[in-house]
């Protein structure tokens, strides 16, 4: 079972009030997900391909990530996110934004990792990813809501913005 802490809608921890992942969250409350971009020293971004089993799979997300678990900060789950998914272990993130979904009870925290990686090192996370590849910024933009399952981290990078 995995435990969640509770926040409001601007992003205030609730005490002694803890989510389980699968069970509805009641109205008013939401769950801590943190997003990765991962931008190489190089310039390109890497993108990985949704594994065919999960929601969306076999879709380009631009982002590794995944929802805090109980008593973790955003940037520590940001980090273990990004080293399960990727292999990258990096130390420094930048936020970059946050945004509120009501709809699904969830509060995006986004990052952004800069790295000089070796671009063939990267490890997928079995049972979450099956594919990777690093694009540049103009193919990044460039890709089709049917390709890639979010633009959200495109508001919060200057450069991938119009």
């Amino acid at each position: 079972m995995e435990l969640w802490d509770a926040y409001d809608k601007n992003f205030h921890h609730i005490s002694n009030v803890a989510l389980i992942r699968g069970e509805a969250i009641p109205d008013g409350l939401f769950h801590l997900v943190c997003d990765i971009i991962v931008k190489h020293t190089d310039g390109d971004y890497l993108l990985m391909q949704r594994d065919r089993r999960k929601h969306f799979g076999g879709m380009w997300e631009a982002t590794a990530g995944g929802s805090a678990l109980q008593g973790e900060a955003p940037l520590d789950c940001a980090i273990r996110e990004l080293y399960e998914e990727t292999g990258i272990a990096a130390k420094k993130l930048a936020e970059v934004g946050r945004v509120v979904n009501e709809q699904n009870h969830s509060l995006y925290v986004e990052f952004l990792c800069v790295t000089d990686c070796p671009k063939d090192s990267i490890i997928l996370q079995n049972g979450e990813t099956s594919d990777y590849k690093w694009v540049s910024k103009d193919e990044l933009v460039a890709m089709t809501r049917s390709e890639l399952v979010t633009e959200r981290m495109q508001r919060f990078i200057k450069e991938l913005q119009p």
